[in-house]
């Protein structure tokens, strides 16, 4: 079946003013959501039958965005700032996906998990490679492996904190950073 443009239209509007929404509530209700997108609950219920469609969506194409900017921040600044700065903004996507965690089921959580981990660990992988090749990063590093250090940093409140956790994982994994162990590659 094909999908009028209004349809499309009304479908990323939505996407967008519930992001927004989302994130300043996770209880913003989904009638607010459609009146704030400009189209009628029916529209809204078309496209998203339930909240939890709605916040897997909103998710979906979050990380799908944030994915996107990656050749962006690596063509406006070094590798690792660019990772650090990619890493800032996947944090506060995670914060706001944990606070809608009443919105999600276990399954819902699960799809929203797998769904992201190919694109995200593809994106880290791109990051840590361009750090490779200009020697800001060490090489070697498993995005995976990146990806959990750098767990700890959404599991604090957006801050100071957050910050300083952000700045010491990004630390380790400069092509300087050698940890207390004074082993290098691990």
């Amino acid at each position: 079946m094909v999908e009028r443009a209004d349809a499309r239209q009304n479908r990323a509007r939505i996407l967008e003013v519930a992001a927004e929404a989302l994130a300043r509530d996770g209880s913003t209700s989904l009638n607010a959501v459609a009146k704030l997108a400009g189209v009628g609950a029916g529209t809204l219920y078309r496209h998203f039958p339930n909240r939890e469609a709605l916040v897997l969506a909103v998710h979906r194409a979050e990380v799908q965005r944030l994915v996107d900017r990656i050749p962006e921040l690596l063509a406006t600044g070094p590798p690792l700032v660019a990772l650090r700065a990619w890493f800032a903004q996947l944090a506060g996507l995670i914060r706001i996906k944990l606070g809608l965690g009443d919105a999600l089921t276990t399954a819902g959580h699960e799809a929203a998990n797998a769904e992201s981990y190919g694109p995200v660990i593809g994106a880290i992988g791109a990051l840590l490679a361009a750090g490779e090749a200009d020697g800001s990063i060490r090489p070697g590093l498993d995005p995976d492996d990146v990806l959990m250090l750098m767990s700890s940093v959404w599991r604090v409140p957006e801050g100071a904190q957050a910050d300083r956790l952000l700045d010491l994982a990004v630390d380790g994994l400069t092509a300087s950073g050698t940890g207390r162990t004074g082993r290098s590659g691990c």
